[in-house]
């Protein structure tokens, strides 16, 4: 039987074609996403926009600060009546206690060909490292990271100028695509096992990753900037300052990795 009541589990923009996809689809009975934070110079408290999108619908909204040990939050999906869950960009590793309240479990979008690039920041590491195809997995959630069966996939070729805005656009209008599907058929699709020895990993970027290597080849200077594009940025040190690098394309020359031409 197709799950007809859903929990969503969402916060950043990227999230929301998603969201409205499922919210399209299906019975919303419950979005959960991360708590108001201070933004701007005036660290004024605003939602993430998955937050404002369900306050502006009037749907149940729930924004715990903690998951682990949570009863009341347990209770509160449990209360939902939703039939399966689904995760999006949520930003909080859920416990076993709260995988097990819907009848069917949770399906995750993940932005990668699982099980490679299993981690915070596949986007941003699908560029860096210069893939030019990558894809979404839709996947029943277990307790590892991104380690769970995979109920659906799609490849996704890469632009050889996208950066991580593009990319994730992309790779947004994909999952929203997939994640209909996926629930459709949630209690009949068949979950495949991941290879576990083909795994890679996408750990969270760090300001660091944005130094330019300058022996690396120009490519692999232009994928780096495509994948740390918006945060960290990419950035060098010239005559004992930091310079930030806004825009870069790589252009022709003969020249070695690092010789000024």
């Amino acid at each position: 039987m197709t799950p007809r009541r859903v929990a969503f589990f969402g916060s950043p923009a990227f999230a929301l074609p998603v969201f409205e996809a499922v919210r399209a689809n299906f019975d919303v009975t419950l979005v959960v996403a991360q708590p108001d934070k201070p933004v701007g110079r005036g660290l004024k408290l605003t939602p993430p926009p998955v937050a404002a999108r369900a306050r502006e619908l009037g749907l149940p909204l729930a924004q715990p600060e903690k998951l682990r040990r949570n009863a009341e939050f347990e209770e509160t999906l449990r209360a939902s009546g939703a039939d399966v869950a689904v995760t999006c960009a949520y930003g909080k590793i859920l416990p076993a206690s709260v995988l097990d309240v819907p009848r069917l479990g949770f399906l995750n979008t993940h932005t990668s060909l699982l099980p490679r690039l299993r981690g915070a920041a596949p986007i941003q590491w699908a560029l860096v490292r210069g893939e030019t195809v990558t894809g979404t997995t839709i996947m029943q959630t277990d307790v590892g990271m991104d380690t769970g069966p995979i109920v659906l996939q799609e490849e996704l070729p890469i632009a050889p100028d996208w950066t991580n805005v593009e990319l994730a656009e992309a790779l947004s209008a994909q999952a929203a695509r997939l994640i209909v599907e996926a629930l459709r058929g949630a209690d009949t699709l068949p979950r495949v096992p991941q290879d576990d020895s083909l795994a890679t990993h996408a750990p969270m970027l760090t300001r660091e990753d944005g130094d330019v290597r300058w022996a690396e080849s120009a490519r692999a200077v232009y994928d780096r900037y495509r994948g740390v594009y918006g945060w960290p940025g990419s950035a060098t040190t010239w005559r004992g300052a930091r310079l930030k690098l806004l825009a870069m394309r790589p252009a022709e020359g003969a020249g070695e990795p690092g010789e000024v031409l």
